[in-house]
């Protein structure tokens, strides 16, 4: 295996010319008057000269207000910084206009499932489509400010329902139908919709997923309902339960498309936390910020360009799915798929790729290690000629999965791990068409995004690692939380440890050449003996066994001040038992690849790893449990993709109390 570190991809002799950041430095150059060699180069000055580079994007992509802004950036301070002043616009509009552009060949949306056949949508037609649910909305009472809640699946009609509460001016909020009642009702009921719009079911694989029940529990769960609009996706010649608006009669008659103009920092959505402990946080974002933001990443960190067609595995409860609608923007269609991208096998994803003709295909780290594991090989059973990117994120992707691609997939992709999160809807650290691939490592910090790594005297630190902190604004960063009226709850997640300093809660390490690698949630962090492990470590190297299917891996501290107890739980695969030898074995891996520190005290096999629906490993809950603190106050079943899968830690916790009762 070759060295980590490796460079698997370099940028084309004619990237300048062919992509959007290579343009975008050419009219800086001309139009600004400013000159970037690198991309090193380019970063520096985005962040150093703040409000040239916002004003840059919003020149370069002819962003269109109906009302000037006074400046730009109206302070620094965080929290509290306002952008673009006095300017009003329309997120909607900018996305339908960019549908329209002439590059988009063919549809605008192609949505795939597993419970209807496929669905494209021309420009034209989403225009219309979005005018109509628009007009319904309007019969409903729905104006500026309103909230709309969906229940829904990623499909077309989900996208045409964000779009129309857009361009009322109105709030949307959304919830994955894989969702339970009780995280449904715990996310809409901070915001207080006027509308809900909810599925009556959808597939899963060969599974059939009735979600009515759950509907109508939702709707009696929420008192400031006044509409509920009835889609029937599993059954589509259903009748519309009794007390419901009907989809089709909410698009029955058409309507001019119309766009509120309204202030940059008018509220856009609300995005949830994952909600694995108490209430999730109802994160605010605005029009402007994530118009501005998204336009940015899209094009200068995923690689898209006009004409090309995105795809991105996603539901509709991850921030991802809030990335997929400012494609359209950029003048790219947008590839939507529902359904278990396992069933049947893992080729399933590939195969809808090759069929769309998607050049940008996105998808978890998670995923890709599952093919690797599996041993697929996509371009061996489709055609991949027309991927340009592939996108990762969810987890640090290690240096076998970076290779994985390379290897299986195409050898000619620019290939973007990134990592950023729910609260800024976007990426802080991914990758550049202007910077070479290395196995392993995210290539740079995002256009735009003052990354540092601090030491806990809030000292930055090159080449060690350190607090992922972000010491200027960003425009996309959260308006607020809801509900929060004094901004206490939004000052306390973000910025109590460093004042004035937004502190993410990962662990960060900056090369003195730019790339980073994220090395897990600082506030799950591994602390053997003074010294901070990252979780991803462990899971890199544990992962890579042949008979681990899955792991977790958590730190209980000792209270006495002695070392504590690391443990590794196992999720072993098909046909292989967690013994004496494959404890023995992965001990000794650790023990080699990573240091003496890095091998548990005990190793334990479960059936499954506890995960949020959008992926990520339960740590922090799980270590809760293991100390003592009952599952429903450790965590919310209903934010889980398996709720049983916590079933066998409250075991383990009952007979580690019972083996060691406290005096």
């Amino acid at each position: 295996m070759a060295d980590p570190g490796e460079i698997l991809w370099r940028p084309p002799a004619d990237v300048a010319s062919t992509t959007t950041t290579g343009r975008y430095l050419r009219w800086l150059d001309e139009a600004r008057g400013v000159r970037c060699a690198t991309y090193g180069d380019l970063w520096q000055w985005s962040v150093d000269h703040l409000e040239a580079f916002w004003l840059s994007i919003w020149d370069f992509f002819d962003v269109r207000a109906t009302a000037s802004f006074d400046r730009v950036l109206s302070g620094r301070a965080m929290p509290g910084a306002r952008w673009f002043d006095g300017a009003t616009l329309n997120y909607a509009e900018h996305v339908l206009r960019g549908a329209a552009r002439p590059e988009l060949r063919g549809p605008a949306v192609l949505a795939r499932s597993q419970t209807r056949p496929p669905v494209d949508l021309s420009a034209a037609e989403l225009v219309e489509q979005v005018g109509r649910a628009r007009a319904g909305l309007v019969r409903l009472g729905v104006g500026r400010g309103d909230r709309v809640a969906a229940y829904l699946p990623n499909i077309p009609e989900t996208l045409v329902a964000f779009l129309a509460t857009a361009s009322l001016g109105a709030v949307w909020a959304s919830c994955a139908p894989e969702f339970g009642i009780r995280s449904v009702v715990d996310r809409l009921r901070q915001i207080a919709p006027k509308v809900l719009l909810a599925t009556d079911g959808y597939r899963f694989g060969d599974k059939a997923v009735d979600r009515r029940a759950e509907a109508e529990a939702i709707r009696a769960e929420l008192p400031s309902l006044e509409a509920v609009v009835a889609l029937p996706y599993l059954e589509p010649d259903g009748p519309a339960p009794a007390g419901t608006v009907a989809w089709s009669a909410l698009l029955a008659e058409p309507g001019p498309l119309e766009f509120a103009a309204v202030p940059f920092d008018h509220p856009l959505y609300v995005l949830y936390s994952s909600g694995t402990t108490g209430l999730p946080k109802p994160i605010v974002h605005g029009h402007g910020g994530i118009l501005l933001e998204h336009l940015k990443l899209n094009a200068f960190h995923h690689g898209v360009e006009p004409g090309g067609r995105f795809f991105y595995f996603t539901t509709t409860g991850w921030m991802v799915w809030n990335v997929l609608p400012s494609v359209l923007a950029l003048g790219s269609a947008v590839v939507l798929f529902d359904g278990n991208p396992g069933w049947p096998d893992l080729s399933t994803l590939w195969r809808l790729a090759a069929e769309t003709e998607a050049t940008c295909f996105g998808a978890s780290a998670g995923f890709y290690l599952a093919c690797r594991k599996a041993g697929l090989v996509p371009r061996q059973l489709v055609d991949t000629s027309a991927l340009q990117t592939v996108l990762s994120t969810g987890a640090p992707l290690p240096d076998d999965g970076f290779r994985w691609i390379y290897e299986a997939v195409s050898d000619d992709v620019f290939l973007a791990s990134t990592s950023g999160g729910t609260d800024v809807c976007s990426a802080f650290v991914g990758g550049s068409p202007l910077l070479p691939v290395r196995a392993g490592e995210i290539a740079c910090r995002c256009l735009g995004c003052k990354v540092e790594a601090f030491d806990p005297d809030g000292k930055p630190l090159v080449g060690e690692q350190g607090e992922l902190v972000i010491t200027e604004p960003m425009p996309s960063m959260p308006l607020g939380f809801w509900n929060d009226p004094d901004g206490s709850r939004y000052r306390a997640a973000y910025f109590e440890d460093f004042p004035g300093v937004w502190r993410h809660g990962d662990w960060i390490t900056i090369s003195p050449t730019g790339s980073c690698a994220i090395t897990g949630r600082s506030d799950a962090t591994l602390n053997r003996g003074g010294v901070r492990l990252g979780s991803s470590e462990f899971y890199s190297v544990v992962e890579q066994d042949p008979a681990v299917a899955d792991s977790l891996v958590v730190h209980l501290e000792d209270p006495d001040g002695g070392a504590g107890e690391l443990l590794l739980f196992v999720v072993p695969a098909p046909g292989v038992a967690v013994d004496d030898r494959l404890r023995s074995s992965l001990a000794a891996e650790l023990k080699r690849v990573l240091s003496p520190r890095h091998v548990p005290d005990t190793i334990v096999g479960i059936p499954a790893v506890p995960k949020t629906l959008s992926g990520k490993k339960l740590e922090i809950p799980v270590k809760r449990i293991l100390a003592g603190v009952p599952v429903d106050d450790a965590a919310n079943r209903g934010a889980l993709a398996d709720p049983r899968a916590l079933d066998i830690f409250e075991q383990i916790a009952a007979e580690r109390n019972h083996a060691c009762p406290k005096p």
